[in-house]
């Protein structure tokens, strides 16, 4: 086996692993938080992705138009909060799965109405783009790397608030004993909006780096949300370094499955059978291994510590 293939898929796998974090940090949060089972989280990655192009095209600065994306998303984030979600926290979760997923036809259909249902494609601006050589023989896509160090360094930022910060203190109290923390005088539904809206900002930075490699356009959340749901149930519900574990084991069977499953087959099958069952194995891969873990540690890898 060529050891650079190897390496480069190990690279994508934790450049995979990276985006699924930031989607699956903001949505534990708000599950192992707020109790909350919000369906519409694949909508802030694609407001994040349209929001980025638009004001991309709109400054001709990529940087402006980041960070106006992201300073958008969250607006949005805090928006739903306020207006549709904070009378669910006490209902059934049938009720919030309905009303979220009504949240995602609505956003859905908004971005059809302001930019068109055909995908829109963003270039990666000059000094992004290109590559690097990491190793001889190894040259790999700059922009990537930028992801991949833009993702590890929000896990730390993000581990760093949660568990050294008063504001962690608190996050972690109110998923404990939010009635305690509220008898505190804590006021429960404005933490509850912070962390709501920095975790749609966490998914719509997802979206904005995602934008240039793929394409952006109506629907673009459910796809990567599926991922994102394997991703906390394999890491533990509510736990940020769950969360993390996950997306990186996740990020890492998904690509190198897709990469070598086929010609792992191929040499005990024949090729118009390993032509045929590989690509479908690889697709299953991820869902099997939660099959796995749920069977052996149904709570996830690194359940409910924050």
């Amino acid at each position: 086996m060529n050891l650079l293939l190897v390496a480069e898929q190990a690279l994508n796998g934790l450049q995979l692993g990276v985006m699924l974090f930031l989607m699956a940090a903001g949505l534990t949060l708000v599950f192992g938080i707020m109790n909350l089972v919000n369906l519409a989280h694949g909508s802030f990655y694609m407001i994040g992705a349209y929001l980025a192009t638009y004001f991309t095209q709109l400054t001709g600065s990529y940087v402006l138009g980041v960070l106006l994306g992201l300073a958008g998303t969250l607006a949005v984030g805090v928006a739903v909060e306020l207006l549709a979600l904070r009378t669910l926290y006490e209902r059934e979760h049938l009720d919030q799965v309905l009303a979220t997923f009504g949240l995602i036809l609505f956003f859905n259909e908004l971005a059809a109405i302001l930019w068109g249902r055909a995908a829109l494609y963003t270039t990666i601006p000059e000094y992004l783009s290109g590559h690097v050589d990491l190793l001889p023989g190894l040259r790999y896509p700059l922009y990537r790397l930028v992801i991949i160090v833009v993702g590890l360094g929000v896990a730390g930022l993000l581990w760093f608030v949660v568990a050294r910060t008063r504001l962690g203190m608190l996050v972690r109290a109110g998923a404990s004993n939010r009635v305690m923390v509220a008898a505190l005088g804590v006021n429960i539904r404005l933490m509850y909006t912070i962390v709501f809206g920095f975790g749609a900002a966490l998914a719509g930075l997802a979206g904005l780096m995602a934008g240039p490699i793929y394409v952006v356009q109506p629907g673009m959340g459910e796809l990567i949300l599926i991922e994102v749901l394997v991703v906390i149930v394999i890491g533990g519900i509510g736990s940020i370094r769950g969360a993390l574990a996950g997306a990186l084991i996740v990020g890492m069977v998904d690509t190198f499955g897709r990469v070598f499953l086929k010609p792992a087959l191929a040499t005990v099958l024949s090729p118009a059978a390993a032509q045929a069952a590989g690509p479908a194995l690889a697709s299953m891969l991820i869902y099997l291994l939660m099959a796995v873990v749920l069977a052996l540690r149904p709570r996830g890898l690194f359940p409910a510590r924050l």
